[in-house]
């Protein structure tokens, strides 16, 4: 069996590589980023971020090299989604016990973006919008605020402004996809659902392909593999928010939220740009009665 599983999890990859592919050029980057705009009416966007903890049997003799802040041991699976819940990026295997800035700043992704090689589209101005913004990716408050890298505000900032809970809401809006597609993936794949106990090696690769198998399969069997009641919903008229799928206990948790970084005034500048124009030319009519 130790020989089946890893070569058989190869054979998935190898067969359904294609519908796991990180973008790589400026038009694809771009059809990413209409969907966006279309689906969740957030302009110039490119994907959404986010990491779990995979729980794994540590290896003999690693010691604490594997454990995390929530008291197990594990590798971590960071992600990138686009508008449709699919994965355009993945990855899988720093340990568990590094900050989440540290396992996003390990991945290529981010040693590409931070070189900026990764064929990014040029600013424009959103349709009916005066000034122009950049593309950027979104997450949560665990990573840190960048020029093409926006969060949510601080709660503390948030509480007193109502422009900023308006942006915070449209954010976190787009930004759900990702938590949904960790709900589906630990809801339709039960290998998440205790400690997986084989070689770290082995395990990189059945993560690996669980996630080319999701997409596979939004793509295919959309309706049967992830329904609708699995992901989030709004209602729009009295403001609230019925949440989809979401890892449970022992299943894919969050990255540990530390501290604040500073972010460059350059970042925050942009942030209070997206701000000004979900408040602005990009306000939809329900957003009052979201926050």
């Amino acid at each position: 069996m130790g020989y089946i599983i890893p070569e058989t999890c190869d054979a998935i990859y190898s067969a359904l590589k294609t519908y796991l592919k990180f973008p790589s050029s400026e038009e694809e980057w771009l059809a990413i980023a209409e969907e966006f705009e279309r689906t969740w009416q957030f302009p110039n966007c490119l994907g959404a971020v986010d990491g779990k903890h995979v729980a794994i049997v540590p290896p003999a003799g690693a010691g604490s090299h594997f454990f995390n802040y929530k008291g197990y041991h594990s590798i971590v699976l960071m992600g990138i989604a686009n508008a449709n819940y699919e994965f355009i990026y993945v990855d899988i295997g720093t340990n568990g016990r590094i900050s989440d800035g540290g396992v996003l700043q390990k991945t290529t992704f981010f040693q590409r973006l931070n070189s900026k090689r990764l064929n990014l589209p040029s600013p424009r101005k959103p349709s009916g919008h005066s000034e122009e913004l950049p593309y950027v990716f979104i997450g949560d408050v665990a990573f840190a605020l960048r020029t093409d890298f926006m969060k949510p505000y601080p709660q503390r900032q948030s509480q007193a402004s109502s422009s900023k809970r308006i942006y915070n809401y449209r954010v976190c809006r787009a930004k759900r996809i990702i938590e949904n597609v960790f709900g589906i993936l630990a809801a339709r794949f039960h290998i998440f659902r205790s400690p997986i106990n084989t070689s770290v090696h082995n395990i990189n690769k059945i993560v690996l392909a669980c996630c080319v198998l999701h997409n596979f399969l939004r793509k295919k069997l959309r309706q049967a593999y992830s329904p609708h009641q699995h992901l989030d919903s709004e209602n729009h008229e009295n403001g609230t928010i019925e949440l989809g799928l979401r890892p449970q206990n022992g299943e894919l948790q969050s990255l540990q939220q530390t501290h604040s970084r500073n972010p460059t005034q350059n970042a925050k500048i942009i942030r209070e740009k997206y701000e000004t124009y979900f408040n602005t030319s990009g306000a939809v009519s329900w957003q009052q009665r979201m926050i």
